[in-house]
């Protein structure tokens, strides 16, 4: 198994992250935090899982071993394969992610292009107490952020729109009043 490579990276393919490590180049298809370590930089670790299929050998590249963890955990989930799980991890921290699965909030999954509603499900019941336990229970704010959330989604606004609205109202108060607060600095 090729567990990290370092090396300096040379190229860029629509399928990756070219690194020439000791005058051999792998492709690495990898999360967009490798990709920007990679902008301009004479050297770049990336921490790799070897996926091996009947017919190919693909190499996936992340920024950490926390990435990297996620990425294999979602592989063990029914009907994920390894581009949807790069997506997935793709597509927020590792401990954003972790958090998503560790509150049941399979919205988070779904805003992922390609995944669908029973899939983020999946991944949230399948994860869970793996994830569980790395991830402290339920934050004393989170039910709150989830019911001001998704409010503002209902709203018209994106998940991800809404989360950014929602970063600088102040977690303590009152779903209903953290979506008046949002709504009004939105304004």
């Amino acid at each position: 198994m090729i567990s990290r490579l370092r090396g300096t990276p040379v190229g860029r393919t629509p399928d990756g992250l070219v690194v020439d490590v000791g005058g051999v180049g792998y492709l690495v298809s990898a999360t967009p935090s490798v990709m920007r370590r990679a902008d301009g930089a004479s050297e770049v670790t990336v921490e790799t899982y070897l996926h091996v299929r009947e017919d190919a050998l693909q190499l996936y590249g992340f920024a950490d071993a926390a990435e990297r963890s996620l990425f294999v955990q979602l592989l063990g989930v029914s009907g994920i394969g390894p581009k949807v799980a790069l997506a997935v991890v793709s597509s927020a921290s590792a401990e954003e992610l972790q958090r998503a699965i560790a509150l049941d909030d399979s919205a988070r999954f779904q805003a992922i292009p390609g995944i669908g509603k029973k899939t983020a499900e999946r991944i949230v019941l399948e994860l869970e107490g793996s994830i569980a336990e790395a991830v402290p229970t339920r934050a004393a704010g989170a039910p709150r952020e989830l019911v001001a959330r998704d409010a503002l989604v209902e709203l018209g606004y994106s998940l991800v729109e809404a989360e950014q609205a929602l970063a600088d109202v102040d977690p303590d108060l009152p779903a209903e009043e953290r979506v008046r607060e949002a709504l009004r600095s939105a304004a």
